[in-house]
């Protein structure tokens, strides 16, 4: 069975989307699922690509023993038939989504805190990029709440059949 894949996409895949990759990533591995799911991320824009996530991402990453090892690349049109689930970091992200996405594309579009508490559905992950560490540290925290939260949700979606 191929494992359903996710993909994070924020404005250049060097701050959040890399982050929440990593964050996915950790907990499959720690409840050892990386045989039903696999993800990446990506950008909107060119502009880091190539590059290693922020270093203040990978710091406050670090600082809770998850590793950001993401190099930055841009959204690609085939991406939208290789995943299964999109996830874009705010409105924005998720508009330019779907104004590039191929017709009738196999993933799904939704945005990151769709994951989130109730009271945060529909709201943008904030991008922490012109800020200082403790930016950094809010998105790390939001972003670990969204990924277990979606992480459960796709447990549930994914769930082999029991044989008969």
């Amino acid at each position: 069975m191929r494992p359903y894949r996710v993909l994070f996409v924020c404005t250049g895949n060097i701050c959040r989307s890399p982050l929440a990759e990593a964050l996915f990533a950790h907990y499959v591995r720690a409840l050892g699922l990386e045989d039903r799911f696999a993800c990446d991320s990506a950008g909107i824009d060119s502009w880091h690509v190539g590059d290693p996530a922020d270093p203040r991402t990978r710091r406050v990453a670090a600082a809770h023993g998850v590793d950001v090892p993401s190099i930055a690349r841009q959204v690609r049109s085939d991406d939208f038939d290789r995943f299964d689930l999109i996830v874009a970091m705010d409105r924005g992200h998720l508009r330019a989504l779907q104004s590039r996405a191929t017709p009738d594309p196999r993933a799904t579009l939704q945005l990151m805190r769709d994951y989130d508490r109730p009271e945060n559905r529909g709201r943008d992950v904030p991008d922490p990029y012109y800020g200082g560490a403790d930016g950094f540290e809010a998105v790390y925290q939001m972003l670990a709440l969204c990924c277990r939260t979606l992480l459960d949700a796709l447990k549930e979606k994914t769930q082999p059949k029991a044989e008969a």
